[in-house]
């Protein structure tokens, strides 16, 4: 049986303005969820403030102690009480809240802590006396002199005291302190300038310094690719590709790492907007989109992406914690994504990350030996007595391994005058692996792989330059839909008609599916509208289509491509290794899957202990 509803009363209720105490405490919970969202407000203050040295202290996961010291512009003993009043901010004057160009903007942060914390402040500005302020639940106290140098330090500490139910949903000490790292280090890469350095003080004493970046010198992509290098990696920066486009007042920078440099989760994504790290489904679903056609599913890309625009393009303030945006034109943002990434791909050619050659280094080990044995002291088999008098050749002693082709002892003239990026051929082995020897090492070929790349760019140009084959259906298939998800289709109704895919109005809330992409035979029309529908929900775009058709070209590219096990001629070798090197995207296969191996002389001279 039904209960009754706790929320009917035969009284009425009566409307109560909440205190001050209370509504600062209801604001701390959508502004500070955990400790790092506290970490990220003060560090967005620091760097509004024009600091140039942002230090970080934590203890015990920033529970009980966060301390952010700046040397940013400070305050003065008239504003510091003004600064922890709600809604109060030097950052916008309120007549024009799309006109956004500092971090902050909403003098919501400081009162927030000061409510659920015990907070101090201490601060002092050029030409002015130090002053120190603290505040505890709330409530603030009296002014005091500090003596210190210009710039701010606020100091939290037992965070969520006043709101003891927080701490039940708070995760463990490690994990709050590993979420405090990645909101210090995405703060790091979007400010390449400022020196950032983080410390875990749990226990007392100076701690341990768990991140330090400093500033960076240089042009603009030079201290990028430098910060970059110091947070994601050196491995990142080595394998990553710059990126520099622009489009009807949006410009796009970065650097996007290559598809063999693919990772297992989306955790090395980190997507700036006007310097402001955001989380923003239309971006994520963009950068999906660019590698799309070069990894597989369970794969995901790689990349550090700054859109940077007029503030009047974008709306920052849709969410308290300002980590999602909202374009004015998000097709436009979208396609300036989707595009400068595959030019870049495109423009890498066969290039594949260094990452692969480590990984085959790493499972090169040498055969383990123990004390030695010189052959005067080897103990000699007996010779039959009715031995052959037959010398194997090369070639015969080969065979249980492979096949080798033999190739002259002096290699032609115009091989050895040649600089080609992968080498020239020299043999074959296990009738799939092609060795090429370059002027700085060997590379070491996957011919089906590489060749079943090649095919498959073949029949995409092919595809492009002659547009989407279609077949009509003797029957339409009527679709039933809401009418916004007919609306939202009709929307897309000329992109998905290049793509032979034709739809158009039934009447009421329905559409009819005219004509289907040739390629694909006999489909489920319904379950493929169904499916652009939830992509375009979920991403404001679909790929569903042109996902599915090159599917077909990729099978059919793996059909038509050189079979592992075929032996090849020197010639035919060759004439492969020069077209990978005119083909883009030909380092991966349709998997993204390396398509070779290049391996540098002094790392094979090091496996045989020659160095």
């Amino acid at each position: 049986m039904a209960s009754a509803n706790p929320n009917i009363s035969d009284t009425r209720p009566i409307i109560r303005q909440l205190d001050e105490g209370a509504i600062n405490r209801i604001a701390a919970g959508e502004v500070v969820e955990r400790p790092a969202s506290a970490v990220k407000e003060l560090i967005e203050n620091a760097i509004d403030a024009g600091a140039r040295r942002v230090a970080v202290d934590y203890a015990d996961g920033g529970k009980t102690l966060i301390r952010v010291q700046d040397d940013g512009c400070g305050m003065t003993a008239d504003d510091l009480p003004l600064a922890l009043c709600r809604h109060a901010t030097s950052k916008i004057d309120g007549s024009d809240l799309l006109n956004i160009h500092t971090f902050g903007f909403r003098g919501e942060a400081l009162p927030s802590l000061g409510a659920v914390g015990r907070l101090t402040i201490s601060t002092r500005a050029v030409g002015e006396e130090g002053v120190e302020v603290s505040v505890s639940g709330g409530k603030v106290g009296v002014l005091k002199p500090s003596a210190r140098n210009t710039g701010t330090t606020v100091t939290l500490r037992d965070l969520f005291f006043a709101t003891p139910a927080r701490l039940k949903f708070l995760r463990t000490d490690r994990a709050e302190a590993q979420a405090i790292g990645d909101v210090v280090k995405r703060l790091a890469m979007a400010e390449p300038f400022v020196q950032f350095t983080l410390r875990d003080i749990s226990g007392g004493g100076e701690g341990r310094e768990v991140f330090r970046a400093d500033a960076e010198q240089g042009d603009l992509f030079g201290a990028l690719h430098g910060r970059l290098a110091r947070v994601l990696g050196r491995e990142f920066a080595e394998n990553a590709l710059p990126i520099d486009a622009e489009r009807e007042g949006l410009h796009l920078t970065g650097f996007a790492a290559l598809p063999t440099y693919s990772r297992g989760s989306a955790v090395a994504q980190f997507l700036f907007v006007n310097g402001r790290p955001v989380r923003d489904k239309l971006l994520v679903g963009a950068l999906r989109g660019a590698y799309f056609d070069f990894l597989s599913r369970d794969r995901h890309p790689a990349a550090a992406l700054f859109l940077d625009c007029d503030p009047n393009l974008v709306d920052v303030n849709v969410h308290p914690a300002k980590s999602e945006v909202r374009f004015r034109d998000p097709g436009l943002a979208r396609g300036l994504i989707v595009s400068a990434l595959r030019h870049a791909l495109a423009e890498a050619g066969h290039r594949a990350s260094t990452t692969v050659a480590g990984a085959t280094l790493g499972a090169m080990t040498p055969e383990p030996t123990g004390a030695r044995v010189y052959q005067m002291d080897r103990p000699q088999a007996p010779r039959p007595a009715a031995a052959s008098a037959h010398t194997p050749s090369f070639e015969e002693a080969a065979a249980p391994w492979g096949r080798v082709e033999a190739q002259p002892t002096a290699p032609p003239e115009e091989a050895v005058a040649a600089d080609f990026p992968l080498g020239t051929a020299r043999g074959q082995v296990h009738e799939n692996y092609i060795i090429a020897q370059t002027a700085t090492g060997m590379v070491i070929v996957d011919q089906h792989a590489a060749h079943e790349r090649l095919v498959y760019e073949k029949l995409k140009r092919q595809m492009a330059e002659k547009t989407v084959a279609s077949q009509a259906l003797l029957i339409p298939e009527i679709v039933e839909l809401s009418a916004n998800d007919c609306a939202r289709l009709m929307e897309v109704a000329a992109d998905l008609t290049r793509l032979g895919l034709v739809i158009e109005p039934f009447g009421g809330d329905a559409i009819a599916v005219r004509e289907t992409p040739a390629i694909l035979g006999p489909i489920n029309a319904r379950a493929m509208i169904l499916d652009i529908l939830d992509e375009l929900a979920d991403q404001n775009s679909s790929n569903t289509v042109q996902a599915r058709i090159e599917a077909i070209l990729s099978r059919v590219a793996c059909h038509g491509s050189i079979r592992s096990g075929r032996w090849m001629r020197a010639e035919e070798m060759n004439a492969l290794l020069r077209e990978m090197e005119a083909t883009p995207h030909s380092g991966q296969c349709n998997h993204g899957r390396p398509t070779y191996v290049e391996l540098k002389l002094a790392d094979i001279e090091r496996l045989f202990g020659r160095t």
